[in-house]
């Protein structure tokens, strides 16, 4: 099975042009103020409605009022929806669109139960768990406390970049990876460069 690839992140239609070149699957939209890769609704709006077909559009939320989750779905029309926070299953269903729940990885998370309280979420992304940031942290955290009856099932993010992806997926063979600040050449702003070199990282895993 190949790994997947999703760049998050994306304030730019520029950088969406770019990615779908290189062979990016899906790309993300990060709809929580506090990040510095924060996009407007109405940005994302015009950005996703430039998109081809079959490459997904992902929605990314904080632990967001409901309300205003489903103003911007009305709005921006995403494919997938992505919740970072400490959403529970019920929160993450009643909007009746797939969706992917993040959690944050650290040595005393409980990786498969955690999993199973979210059967309903079309997949998990593994992130790395630092102290008051939900996610774009760039950290790493350690692939081995996956496991090994999860690995081929989920989307592994943290800290990943041109010269760790390989190594990711052919140590743990994941459904998808996830990049946002390992493909920047600034907060919000992705490097052409860096994302073709991560694309062709992760096409010559795939081939192995």
């Amino acid at each position: 099975m190949i790994s997947r690839a999703k760049i998050c992140g994306i304030t730019r239609i520029e950088d969406a042009q770019v990615a779908i070149a290189a062979g990016v699957h899906a790309l993300g939209f990060v709809f929580y103020a506090p990040s510095p890769r924060y996009v407007a609704p109405a940005k994302a709006q015009q950005i996703i409605a430039e998109l081809p077909p079959f490459v997904t559009s992902t929605a990314l939320f904080v632990n967001e009022e409901a309300a205003v989750v489903k103003a911007i779905i009305e709005q921006v029309q995403p494919d997938l929806l992505q919740f970072h926070g400490a959403e529970d299953e019920a929160y993450c269903q009643q909007f009746n669109r797939p969706y992917i729940k993040a959690l944050r990885i650290s040595d005393k998370l409980d990786i498969a139960a955690t999993v199973a309280q979210y059967p309903s979420a079309r997949a998990v992304l593994l992130d790395a768990y630092v102290k008051g940031v939900p996610g774009g942290t760039g950290a790493l955290f350690n692939w081995q406390l996956i496991p090994e009856s999860l690995r081929s099932k989920i989307i592994l993010a943290g800290g990943l970049d041109a010269t760790n992806v390989a190594a990711a997926i052919r140590e743990i063979g994941p459904f998808a990876v996830d990049v946002s600040g390992g493909v920047e050449s600034a907060k919000g702003l992705k490097s052409a460069a860096k994302i073709i070199e991560f694309m062709s990282e992760i096409n010559n895993a795939n081939q192995v």
